[in-house]
């Protein structure tokens, strides 16, 4: 999958001439189109792709993909989801007569993954599925499939929903790729399902308490929280304050569920556009929130669930990249972490946020509470 993407924009390998890769690339700004009604439209089949990744008939690369407990590493899959998905967009977009294509397809955000296995194991082929589902006039949405051969048989592990853009060969402004024409009922109906997802995502980000105040229900919720965390033995004297605060039994401060990490961004990281690879990203920050999960609840977490990874701005290559996580949520033996990721630009001193990700867990065991201590 990465060989056949390095083919379709001409990306080096090498290093040393990718600053000569992307001068090339530059001369395929002429076979951009100038309205999407220029492209031929295409079918969700044009785009179905199947890949096979052989850890059970080839075991050498088993290793790369290995964990301490004998399972598959999901950081691992989440690089390959990443991968396939632009191959499946590029699918999509493909121009008979052009060998390479003028578009730079990257991942804008991670909608959805959710895992129907608790444990992927090392020993059996895994076979990926997918295709577009969705296409807006710059943005595709990709639905895929991950399964694993068992007994003879492919049974689902995970189902995962991605949105990808098209810019132009520079990667700095938007391209307009291929329409989408549904064939069938069952079509229609997954088009639609793509429509609805946006729409969602849209005013998901209208919502945002950085823009709209809570709601009488979300501030009842905070109060609480605050109410039982109050130290009563002050309250009882009268001397109870907004900074005499408790800890119920079986909790956490939420402070105190954290870790961070730092990562140097080395050329070996970097995508077929000489950025850092979205995967290598989501691994990384995959792996910290496991991490994070596994200090707070004290036994092997198991991931449940990815949601809303938005990829807000590229990381660069010699980039520090600085990554936080934070549980913010826990109930029974479900953990719900949050992992910020920014870079640090040494020469202007200034810190970006790149991408937010979140992870659920399920844990072995019962969890403490977290519990938060501040307003924020």
């Amino acid at each position: 999958v990465r060989s056949r993407l390095r083919d379709i924009v001409g990306a080096s390998t090498n290093w040393r001439d990718h600053v000569q890769a992307m001068q090339e690339r530059k001369a395929l700004h002429t076979l951009l189109a100038k309205r999407q009604e220029d492209l031929p439209p295409r079918r969700m089949k044009d785009s179905y792709l199947e890949v096979v990744l052989p850890l059970g008939s080839q075991p050498e690369i088993r290793e790369k993909y290995l964990n301490v407990h004998n399972s598959v590493r999901f950081g691992r899959i989440l690089e390959d989801l990443d991968s396939l998905g632009v191959l499946i967009c590029y699918t999509h977009t493909k121009q008979e007569a052009q060998p390479r294509s003028p578009l730079s397809i990257v991942t804008a955000l991670v909608d959805k993954i959710n895992l129907c296995k608790k444990i992927i194991y090392p020993d059996g082929d895994i076979k990926f599925t997918g295709n577009v589902s969705w296409v807006g006039r710059t943005s595709m949405e990709v639905k895929m499939h991950m399964l694993q051969l068992h007994d003879g048989d492919y049974s689902p592990v995970l189902d995962a929903t991605f949105v990808m853009v098209a810019r132009d060969p520079e990667n700095k402004r938007p391209a307009f790729v291929n329409q989408l024409i549904p064939e069938s009922p069952e079509e229609e109906e997954i088009f639609k399902q793509g429509e609805l997802n946006k729409t969602r995502r849209i005013d998901f980000s209208t919502a945002s308490l950085l823009k709209m105040a809570p709601t009488a229900e979300e501030r009842n919720i905070v109060h609480d929280i605050f109410l039982n965390t109050l130290d009563t033995r002050q309250e009882r004297e009268g001397t109870v304050s907004f900074r005499s605060r408790v800890l119920p039994p079986n909790s956490m401060w939420m402070e105190d569920a954290k870790l961070k990490s730092l990562q140097i961004c080395h050329p070996q990281e970097r995508n077929i556009f000489n950025r850092i690879f979205g995967g290598f990203l989501m691994r990384k920050a995959f792996e910290l929130g496991w991490a994070t999960a596994c200090s707070c609840g004290g036994s092997r977490p198991f991931i449940v669930s990815v949601d809303d990874i938005m990829f807000q701005r590229p990381v660069e290559v010699g980039s520090l990249l600085l990554l936080s996580a934070q549980v913010c949520y826990t109930e029974k033996n479900y953990i719900q972490v949050r992992v910020h990721s920014e870079v640090y630009d040494a020469d202007t001193r200034e810190h970006h946020t790149t991408n937010i990700f979140h992870f659920t867990f399920i844990s072995e065991k019962e969890v403490p509470r977290v519990v938060p201590k501040t307003y924020g």
